[in-house]
């Protein structure tokens, strides 16, 4: 739509979402002398981005350079070649692999974003062509919400509730294991113990947690970046509609709070609202066996990831590209029910790779690598089920795991369980048959299935999945596992437990049709004009596959740092 413009509000770049795209668009687009103004729909920023782990897949980046690791491009390269297949669009991996150490550089050595190098997490595919066991990954480093100033506190999303631990994140790593070894250890006993009463201490003072890590630490520090970079941010103003001119973008309209109006983006606007995973048409449109578009439990918040960013790019001649082998980045997780009413979701996927667990079907039987990646377990179950039945698994574990590892959302020994199993979602059993006929599982391929699995695992074997034979693998289970591989231990020790698990999701791989250059493609595959998309809005370089972690956030950090970089140069030409 055209409309009148003279006497509003005049930016270089209008950004609409305020997740990992959008801010590193912004910041990018500010430091290089754009002015830019950021809006956000909900009260708060971060959106799928605050809930996540925060890391990144960025091969070849400094840190690993420093530790000695100097790979070739081609190594990245050929690995996505290998594991996207026919979704493989050589020139997106091509600026995607290019920028993404530039994009490392930019935040670690001119914004208030730092990095912690993941030196030990590989790829999940390792037997493909140029995988790499480690040194591809960064995360934010973890940052006190009073350093970031009152400004990011106003509008930083808090840390997802079913993720934490009382409402405190745990950081990959270090931090996590240490929680996991706190019965097991005096040193792990004392980490955890001086973070827990630094968190009551912050919630007795600040009424919030003080020390973020993962996805709400890139936001915190993206925020503080974007303020230091003279950024405007607006929370709870919606993008209703783009307006045009000779078929260029030149603004957008706004609603905010009892208001609408109108501002000029003299050099375009970047969508980046987080995807449609939370839209329900969408999914049934897209998603894999959800014929109502209610068969899935998607991990952002609520009110976000609702198909914004699609919807407007659609009205100025856009499209979506669907053409992903997964409409969806799919993760496995729990509804859980809590005793007071209030519900929630769980992401699994901590809990598949320790050792003294399996995923069954209805029919007690395994059907996936549990210890392989989230995408590649819930692909299985989608494909392990039949048509026309509920997709879903349920993970099986005994006592003897309980007192080590979670389950699920359930924590171990010596966190209470009683309100999770009252709830109904930790199921109890005193033997697997009992288990078996309490979840509707057959309760004779059950105890088939584990009398199979443990004869496996006592030798250190996976004869049917290969589980633990992968670095990714063994790095998922634990290395003070008393049976000889990391991954494994037979199911033995009663009571036995199950929980329930469906499939879900990050978001989508589907998403707005863009180029190498993330502008905006019509139908024609003709740029745009004056629009970009960046984040979940942009259908994924990885061409809906899951090679490794970090993915998503990874590419929504490099498209949007390029996409800020090239917008902020047009501005000073």
């Amino acid at each position: 739509m055209t409309e009148e413009l003279t006497g509003r509000e005049e930016f270089d770049v209008v950004v609409i979402g305020s997740g990992a795209g959008g801010l590193s668009a912004a910041v990018a687009a500010a430091h290089e002398g754009a002015r830019v103004l950021v809006v956000e729909k909900s009260p708060v920023c971060g959106g799928a981005t605050a809930w996540s782990g925060g890391w990144m897949w960025t091969p070849r980046h400094r840190f690993a350079r420093a530790a000695g690791v100097h790979e070739d491009v081609e190594a990245p390269k050929s690995y996505l070649r290998a594991r996207l297949g026919d979704n493989f669009d050589e020139p997106k991996v091509d600026a995607y692999l290019a920028g993404a150490p530039q994009m490392v550089d930019f935040f670690e050595e001119k914004t208030a974003l730092q990095f912690t190098p993941g030196a030990g997490v590989a790829d999940i595919h390792g037997s493909s062509p140029g995988a790499a066991d480690g040194h591809r990954q960064v995360g934010p480093t973890p940052v006190r919400l009073t350093e970031l100033g009152p400004e990011v506190a106003e509008v930083l999303r808090r840390q997802m509730f079913e993720t934490s631990f009382l409402g405190m994140g745990i950081m990959a790593g270090p931090d996590l294991q240490a929680f996991l070894h706190s019965t097991r250890s005096v040193r792990a006993f004392t980490h955890c113990a001086r973070r827990v009463t630094r968190h009551m201490l912050d919630l007795a003072v600040y009424r919030r947690g003080q020390s973020l890590v993962n996805g709400t630490a890139l936001v915190g520090r993206l925020l503080r970046s974007a303020f230091d970079a003279g950024v405007q941010i607006r929370v709870g103003t919606a993008a209703t509609s783009l307006l045009t001119e000779d078929g260029r973008v030149t603004g957008v309209r706004l609603a905010g709070p009892g208001d609408s109006y109108t501002v000029a983006a003299r050099r375009g606007v970047v969508l980046a609202t987080g995807g449609f995973s939370h839209d329900v048409d969408l999914r049934r449109e897209t998603f894999a066996r959800t014929p109502t578009g209610r068969e899935h439990w998607t991990l952002p918040p609520a009110g976000t990831t609702t198909g914004d960013g699609l919807r407007l790019a659609t009205t100025v001649g856009g499209r979506l590209d669907d053409s992903t082998a997964s409409a969806a980045a799919y993760c496995p997780v729990s509804r859980v029910r809590y005793v007071t009413g209030r519900t929630g979701v769980f992401p699994h996927i901590l809990d598949r790779g320790k050792p003294g667990v399996i995923g069954v079907v209805r029919n007690g039987s395994r059907f996936v690598n549990e210890a392989n990646g989230y995408h590649d377990y819930t692909l299985g179950m989608l494909d392990a089920v039949a048509e026309g039945d509920e997709v879903c698994s349920w993970l099986i574990a005994d006592a003897a795991y309980l007192r080590r590892y979670p389950l699920g959302i359930a924590k171990p020994f010596p966190v209470p369980r009683l309100n999770h199993r009252l709830s109904g979602y930790l199921v109890k059993g005193r033997t697997l048959a009992d288990l078996a006929r309490r979840c509707g599982i057959d309760p004779h391929g059950l105890e088939k299935t584990v009398s199979m699995f443990n004869e496996g695992a006592r030798r250190g074997e996976d004869p049917d999945f290969g589980r633990g034979t992968s670095v990714f693998n063994r790095a998922s289970g634990d290395p003070d596992n008393p049976w000889p591989n990391p991954t494994l231990a037979p199911i033995e020790k009663g009571p036995f437990y199950a929980v329930k698990v469906v499939p879900g999701s990050f978001g989508t791989f589907a998403g707005v049709a863009t180029d190498e250059r993330s502008r905006v493609l019509d139908a024609d595959d003709a740029p745009i004009d004056g629009l970009y998309a960046v984040g979940v809005d942009q259908a994924s370089v990885m061409g809906g596959h899951y090679p490794s972690g970090g993915i998503n956030i990874g590419p929504a950090m490099t498209f949007g740092y390029l996409t800020g970089i090239e917008l902020g140069r047009a501005v000073t030409r």
